[in-house]
């Protein structure tokens, strides 16, 4: 089982993750793009991310804006997995 994250790790995302916000139990964060295709070209790779670590985001997509929550269902919150994939997609933004 995936256990959620503790206080101190929920703290620490502020420096780990600082163009993400904690809302709740999520983790989330918007992006903006050039166009729709620049927006559906970056959900496209995240896809191939999330898949391959068979974790995988809640989103929205208006036009050229992407809206991404992370949060691990299986433990009830945050979790390890969600830093991963938050840094991971980071990575491509």
């Amino acid at each position: 089982m995936v256990e959620k994250l503790d206080e101190a790790a929920r703290t620490a995302l502020a420096d780990a993750l600082p163009d993400w916000t904690l809302d709740g139990e999520h983790l989330k964060r918007s992006y903006r793009f050039k166009d729709f295709n620049q927006a559906w070209g970056f959900m496209a790779r995240v896809a191939l991310l999330a898949e391959a670590q068979d974790h995988h985001p809640e989103w929205f997509n208006v036009y050229n804006r992407v809206e991404i929550a992370l949060t691990t269902h299986d433990a009830g919150g945050l979790s390890a997995r969600d830093v991963k994939l938050a840094k991971a997609i980071d990575a491509l933004a």
